[in-house]
């Protein structure tokens, strides 16, 4: 006898936002919108805010001991030397631009924008005031204030240091680096926890938003979304195509088509890690050094999340905008910097995108809880970031192995 195919976590979870966009609309005609949004907040949004609640509490474990597990996994950059160092300055700043581009589409997008009649409490008071201040608030003055507190610049610089540490003191810090990993290991199950429960989070958010606004909201998810894939296309012609053609001297067509099949592929399975063999193939197909490719495009599915950054970037200016909140420019920076820098150790954690959102939010003063927004259709955004984050790594094989046979041949 056959056995039954179960239902996958993203489709579960389009079923609880399908789900909770019928329960809403039906409330909000039968009920009225007063009544509706009156009975969807006593005895349905609590719900969906234990789910919030305990995204809000794995952040700051995720993030503090992913980035230091992956930054103790760079422990042999060493050993590979400047191929190491080309690679990882080579996602770090296409990941920075990425940023860029996600915060320039999401402001050209943001008049189209809907300003929600959200709680009171939906934004905090801005944590930063100017530049300096913002630079000076990176670096922390205790260890335990910004774990407390969830101050994720300071957690992320908290998390470089000892990972450095650990990589730096040898043998001696082999015991550290075993902990973490062992640390990184569990969270990510209790992570794993979380995640399986988020179609009732979304069922009950989803349910909730729709009485408190009416239907005309999903035409703004909708917006959105497509701001996204704007983003997503923009980086991947402009960055990858200049980036191929200037360092490497391929022919971003050459480039596209060889990578098609890696990309594809990452579209509908939306995992870097489950496309590696198939990108590995693409790249050695197109000339790149084995070597060259075993190291970079594993190191890509850990650390390169463009398509993550972008994601970030307009969801936090739509949920802000929705909040009635306008960011300022250095809030803006504060987005950039830290979705860079947390592109360290994320990509490998389930629910990446959503933790690191999270994280983004909070960084810049908006309550999380109005992810449970967006959530119900992650799974489009996910298909278009991994994408994204796949043809990175490609494009970043192509250049390091240029380089590198530069480089053999100066001193050849």
């Amino acid at each position: 006898m056959k056995e039954k195919k179960k239902l996958s976590l993203g489709a579960w979870i389009f079923i609880g936002l399908a789900a909770g966009i019928v329960l809403g609309a039906i409330l909000w005609a039968a009920m009225g919108a007063e009544a509706a949004n009156d009975l969807a907040t006593k005895y349905i949004k609590p719900f969906g805010d234990i789910f919030v609640n305990l995204l809000k509490f794995i952040v700051v474990p995720i993030v503090l001991l992913s980035i230091m597990d992956g930054v103790i996994s760079l422990g042999d950059i060493g050993k590979v030397g400047k191929i190491g160092w080309k690679t990882v300055v080579y996602f770090l700043a296409t990941t920075a631009i990425a940023c860029v581009i996600g915060l320039i589409v999401a402001n050209l997008f943001k008049g189209s924008f809907p300003i929600l009649e959200m709680a009171e409490d939906a934004a905090y008071e801005a944590k930063s005031s100017n530049v300096v201040d913002t630079i000076k608030g990176i670096f922390p003055s205790n260890l335990i204030s910004p774990l407390l507190d969830s101050t994720m610049l300071q957690v992320i610089v908290i998390s470089l240091f000892f990972g450095c540490g650990i990589i730096v003191a040898g043998e001696k810090g082999k015991i550290a680096g075993d902990v973490v990993s062992s640390f990184n290991e569990v969270t990510q199950r209790v992570m794993g926890f979380i995640i399986k429960v988020s179609p009732i989070g979304v069922f009950c958010l989803m349910t909730w938003v729709v009485t408190n606004q009416g239907p005309k909201i999903l035409g703004s998810l909708a917006l959105v979304l497509l701001c996204a894939y704007i983003g997503y296309i923009l980086h991947t012609v402009l960055v990858y195509s200049m980036s191929v053609k200037i360092f490497a001297g391929m022919s971003p067509m050459a480039f596209f088509k060889g990578i098609f099949p890696a990309a594809i592929f990452a579209f509908t399975s939306t995992s870097s890690v489950a496309t590696l063999p198939v990108s590995k193939e693409c790249c050695d197909k197109m000339g790149v050094d084995p070597d060259v490719s075993s190291f970079v495009l594993p190191l890509g599915a850990t650390i390169n999340m463009d398509g993550t950054a972008i994601y970030q970037c307009v969801g936090a200016i739509f949920l802000a905008k929705c909040v009635g909140v306008d960011l300022t420019l250095v809030q803006m920076l504060m987005i950039v910097l830290t979705a860079t820098l947390a592109s360290i150790g994320t990509a490998g954690v389930s629910g990446a995108g959503m933790i690191m959102l999270a994280m983004v939010l909070e960084s810049v003063g908006i309550d999380p809880t109005y992810i449970g927004l967006i959530y119900g259709i992650d799974r489009l955004f996910d298909m278009g970031r991994t994408t994204l984050n796949v043809v990175g790594d490609a494009s970043c094989a192509i250049c390091v192995n240029k380089w590198e046979t530069a480089d053999l041949k100066q001193k050849a």
